[in-house]
């Protein structure tokens, strides 16, 4: 398993203090968009060479461990 931690980082002087990739201006919310376009992790991989697979693996566990611990609010 990755460790996010490992791999991302935020920084209120970096893309506002998005989550990113370590080192890049990549965000967590950019690598999740292009999934859910349907880019396949190779593909992205070639739009942004300086990347490494287990980038994206973090950015995924990133969103699941902030989901997980996101309170579930019912419409009235």
């Amino acid at each position: 398993m990755v460790n996010f931690k490992d791999h991302i980082e935020s920084n209120p002087d970096i893309m506002l203090g998005k989550p990113v990739i370590k080192g890049t201006r990549v965000t967590v919310e950019l690598l999740l968009r292009k999934l859910a376009d349907g880019y396949k992790a190779e593909e992205i991989l070639e739009m942004y060479p300086h990347l490494k697979p287990e980038d994206i693996s973090a950015a995924i566990m990133y969103a699941a461990l902030v989901i997980e611990s996101e309170e579930v609010i019912k419409a009235a």
